[in-house]
């Protein structure tokens, strides 16, 4: 252990949080310090503390709680319990870790040091920047005052998840809307997952026939990789869901149950703003990167930590990496893109530190996956590069035809991976088993 490890775990306890209320304490560096407990942040930082030893690595996270957000789209359609997603952030904190429990307030990467929410400043070797992305519903007029009542639920937030079921289960026909932001978000195949699975709800309960469903995004095409959104295109079409691509959420009334969209594009109708009664409206809420970021010096003209896109690694500051959501790579932003960010990191970063050796050992390719749910049993397992535009399966079928298979993957086997696994920095993502499962690359 070096001479800032000791300096650290003399001053530190490794049992608790570090909690300091209005008392004073000395600056307190470690070796890797990272920003965030989420789905990369919590793999990268678990096995590093594994490796550089206690108290070396540093954790700064708020949350009381942490959540298997992939999953809340069946929450959504009361095919799992909340319950089910949800733990203790105390519970899978890595034991050999210290956990700060603050927020980060802003970043001097000269200095090599993170000013918390109470002003005390935590020095570093290394930075892990894990953030997440931030939900701003009060990016849309009104919806601050519509959400999770009267029929508005959204499934991005602990908060208003559980009241999509129970708004669905109320429906008794009339216009069911369900919106997708053109900003950047965070699982961008989750917006249109919740339609299909409702759409099949309206059915089971009998008010299908009295319904509208209508999906409205604020981007050009249903889905990004064209093998998918083929998939997806022809699911809404034989559901009987209108798509409405460019069309941007801007407003919702609930006095009038209203919902305004503005028309993106160059087309002939562009910037116009369409009106759209709803009955039940599910939103996915603009999403923006953390303001303690902004004047960080790090972030690219969006917001987002300017990255390289193979090595995650900040293109001025070597030192300082980022994963997951809150970085410019330009791959959709799921906790599968998260976990395989966090692998390459955590790989290359330890080199550095006991070899010495810059040049990466792994590189990241772009790799994402979407499980595109579109029933209670059946999804489209999309998995691709980013980068290229091009699937990346893992398994010898084809991915993008419905499958039950790929349901209880999503449903049954992916969070036995997740909290078992993945949380405990032991999966480096699908390119391990992919050889065995998939030999011939066949999709």
């Amino acid at each position: 252990m070096n001479r800032t490890a000791i300096k650290v775990s003399q001053v530190l306890k490794s049992a608790s949080p570090l909690s300091t209320g209005n008392v004073s304490m000395p600056t307190t560096a470690f070796k890797v310090l990272c920003i965030g407990a989420g789905t990369g942040g919590i793999s990268a930082a678990s096995t590093l503390s594994k490796k550089l030893g206690i108290n070396e690595v540093g954790i700064i996270e708020p949350s009381e709680n942490h959540y298997q957000q992939p999953m809340w789209t069946l929450v959504g359609a009361g095919l799992k319990k909340f319950s089910d997603t949800e733990t203790k952030m105390s519970e899978i904190m890595p034991e050999r870790a210290k956990w700060i429990k603050e927020k980060a307030a802003s970043i001097d990467p000269e200095k090599k040091l993170v000013v918390l929410s109470n002003g005390l400043t935590v020095s570093y070797e290394y930075l892990i920047l894990a953030p997440g992305i931030e939900l701003n519903f009060g990016g849309v007029e009104g919806l601050k005052d519509a959400i999770g009542k009267d029929g508005v639920a959204s499934n991005y937030s602990p908060h208003y998840v559980e009241s999509t079921f129970k708004f669905i289960k109320e429906f008794k026909g009339g216009n069911a809307l369900f919106t997708m932001p053109a900003s950047p978000i965070k699982c961008p195949g989750a917006p249109q997952k919740i339609a299909y699975l409702a759409e099949e709800m309206f059915r089971d309960q009998g008010v299908r026939k009295d319904t509208n469903v209508g999906y409205y995004t604020g981007i050009g095409k249903i889905f990004g990789i064209d093998k998918y959104a083929d998939s997806m295109w022809n699911v809404a079409k034989k559901r009987g869901i209108n798509v409405n691509l460019l069309h941007d959420l801007v407003k919702v009334d609930p006095t009038t149950k209203e919902a305004t969209f503005k028309i993106l594009g160059d087309g002939p109708n562009a910037n116009t703003l369409v009106k759209q009664k709803y009955d039940f409206l599910h939103v996915t809420p603009p999403m923006k990167p953390y303001d303690f970021l902004k004047n960080s010096g790090l972030v690219n003209k969006g917001g987002f930590v300017d990255v390289n896109n193979e090595t995650l690694q900040h293109t001025k500051y070597s030192n300082i990496y980022a994963i997951g959501d809150c970085n410019s790579a330009p791959t959709s932003k799921t906790a599968a893109a998260a976990c395989v960010q966090a692998n390459v990191v955590k790989t290359n970063l330890l080199n550095k530190i006991f070899n010495g050796i810059s040049e990466p050992v792994i590189k990241y390719d772009g790799y994402t996956s979407c499980p595109l749910i579109t029933g209670k049993n059946s999804v489209v397992l999309a998995e691709f590069s980013g980068y290229t535009g091009k699937p990346k399966e893992t398994f010898f079928y084809n991915q993008g035809k419905e499958s039950k298979f790929s349901y209880w993957l999503t449903a049954d086997v992916l969070p036995q991976v997740y909290w078992k696994l993945l949380t405990t920095g032991q999966w480096p993502g699908p390119s391990s088993v992919r050889p065995i499962l998939n030999p011939l690359n066949s999709n």
